[in-house]
């Protein structure tokens, strides 16, 4: 094991991301030497996910952190709302998970990544490099054995690599084979000001829109989801036009502040997952290793436990200085069938719902026959409640810890 000190680590994480810097964490707490390469100057980025679930938070309540966590500021959602046929139908309930925050905290992302670097560095191995971007990965004999910076500096790592530089990782295509499942929606992300109103998560669903309300104390994240493609072109006929679709889904809102079309973030949304995650001292994980859909919200978290599954498996051998190679499959092997239930999920949803709900034609008259049993029978509710707070498979911290 390469020593805190040490001028070879003996794991690079490319990306500063949730799974990232998670992973991060807890191979630092594991007595491993870890040095995170994220890009940009500081973590604040817009329009990224900001959905923390219970699943997240049960991770941090091992680690001893949730407290901590819990004391920054957020918002809290136990129950999911859509306006369709109108009226508000309740179709979704976390209030009864037995966790320990049995809520979605509503928390910047940049300000769960900032709590996750600090607590991060208590650990002697920990280090993250912002404005650390990189161009390429080393590669000696077919194995990867480090990366080379954008400003040409080499760096090598004593044992792994880990790709966790999101859906447009270097990783994808080049080094690793991609198999896309398709998506016919993109999201234009947009913020409005937020006077009053019903707080937490709102969702309005009529023919040819979908529009989404996410708290954010003082403003509201918009999202609007639009067909695939269609951005460039609804924005060439600038802002009124979105202004007036916004009214009509939410005439409560404030529009003002939308001025021009450059106040509106496209999100092209993608479906897809690598067919295999490693190489010889490499491993891809979160969205390197499988872009997800942002129905559900569940982005984060899944990386989050992509994490939680590698440190269980690598953290020890890896402390021990030991060839993790033949460890890698074991990752995907363990995060794979989630990865697949939860995206054949979202692509029934945004195929059979959500697409054909944005095709042209008559006027929602008539609820689903799902969404009115869940509205009716409170019961059912904690079906899709259980699914979105805790997922599928999800993991425990039992990679070691080390006296900080």
């Amino acid at each position: 094991m390469a020593t805190a000190a040490s001028a070879i680590p003996d794991v690079i994480i490319v990306g500063g991301g949730p799974a990232g810097v998670m992973t991060g964490l807890l191979l630092a707490r594991a007595g491993v030497s870890v040095v995170i390469l994220e890009k940009h100057a500081d973590f604040f980025r817009d329009f990224r996910g900001d959905t923390v679930h219970p699943s997240t938070m049960e991770i941090l309540q091992q680690l001893g952190l949730l407290e901590r966590f819990l004391q920054r500021p957020h918002s809290c959602v136990d129950g999911a709302e859509i306006h369709l046929a109108g009226r508000d139908w309740r179709i979704g309930d976390l209030s009864h998970l037995a966790t320990p925050a049995p809520f979605i905290a509503m928390m910047p992302q940049w300000d769960f990544l900032d709590f996750l670097s600090k607590e991060a560095r208590v650990w002697p191995g920990f280090a993250l490099r912002m404005k650390a971007p990189v161009a390429s990965f080393l590669q000696v004999g077919g194995r990867i054995v480090g990366v080379r910076l954008e400003d040409g500096e080499e760096l090598r790592a004593a044992t792994l690599v880990i790709a966790a530089d999101g859906r447009d990782s270097l990783v994808r295509g080049a080094l690793l084979p991609v198999e896309s499942l398709g998506a016919p929606i993109d999201v234009f992300w947009f913020r409005l000001p937020r006077h009053g109103g019903k707080a937490g998560l709102r969702a309005s669903v009529e023919r040819g829109r979908l529009f989404v309300l996410i708290d954010r104390g003082d403003y509201w994240q918009c999202a609007m989801v639009i067909g695939k493609g269609q951005g460039e072109a609804l924005k060439a006929r600038g802002i009124e036009p979105i202004r007036e679709a916004i009214h009509a889904a939410a005439p409560d809102l404030d529009t003002t502040e939308l001025k021009t079309v450059d106040d509106l973030k496209l999100l092209s949304v993608a479906l897809d997952r690598l067919t295999c995650w490693h190489r010889p001292g490499l491993l891809a994980i979160g969205d390197a290793a499988h872009a997800m859909s942002p129905i559900g919200g569940i982005g984060i978290n899944l990386a989050i436990q992509d994490a939680v599954a590698a440190a269980n498996i690598l953290a020890r051998p890896l402390a021990r200085g030991e060839d993790v190679d033949r460890l890698l499959g074991k990752v995907q092997a363990r995060r794979l069938l989630p990865t697949r239930l939860i995206q054949a999920a979202q692509k029934l949803a945004q195929d059979q719902v959500i697409g054909r709900l944005l095709e042209p034609g008559e006027p929602i008259r008539k609820a689903p026959l799902i969404v009115r049993a869940l509205d009716r029978w409170p019961l059912l509710r904690r079906i899709p409640g259980r699914l979105i707070g805790l997922g599928i498979r999800r993991e425990h911290v039992t990679a070691p810890a080390m006296q900080p």
